[in-house]
């Protein structure tokens, strides 16, 4: 994993800056989702793995998993990649991609765990919390665990917000143990 984000990182960091100045950071991101899904496909794997299948075909089975979605710069991207035999790290320079348009616009991602779905209206109360919180935009992703009991588990950066039943009584566990 810390190899093809290492591989990724060149690629991710010249989209980005063409993307950038092109101001088309949005595309780009959309197109990079797309082709991520596209190349996660367990058959797509198989078929990058497979050195019976040439480039010209690897090509053609993305293109056909894009449609007309694809940019001419993004259907060259794709033949980069395929070119260097890098196809199978195109998840890893999305997600990185991600992480520099986040920073550009001032945005932190904040992966939230809950033991029951959120409604909507709780869920915009709690990002508007953390925005004045963290004085950033927060763009949530929201997971259900039940493991959690109740409440919910709140990641943003490298600060943990942990609201979870089960993380209180972990805590008075811990607090017994002590004394």
């Amino acid at each position: 994993m810390a190899e093809n984000l290492t591989i990724a990182r060149p690629y991710a960091e010249a989209i980005f800056s063409t993307a950038d100045a092109d101001g088309t950071l949005q595309a780009w991101s959309q197109a990079l989702q797309r082709l991520a899904m596209i190349v996660s496909d367990p058959d797509m794997h198989n078929a990058i793995g497979d050195p019976k299948v040439g480039p010209e075909q690897l090509y053609g089975l993305v293109a056909a998993g894009a449609g007309d979605t694809l940019s001419a710069e993004a259907q060259n991207f794709v033949r980069v990649l395929i070119q260097n035999d890098r196809l199978a790290v195109l998840p890893e320079i999305a997600t990185l991609f991600e992480s520099l348009k986040n920073e550009r616009e001032g945005v932190v991602e904040a992966q939230i765990e809950s033991a029951f779905p959120v409604d909507d209206a709780a869920l915009a109360q709690l990002v508007g919390d953390l925005e004045r919180r963290f004085k950033r935009k927060i763009q949530p992703q929201l997971h259900v665990d039940r493991a959690l009991i109740g409440g919910a588990l709140i990641k943003v950066g490298d600060e943990v917000i942990d609201g979870t039943v089960r993380g209180r009584l972990a805590s008075m566990a811990s607090a017994l143990r002590a004394e």
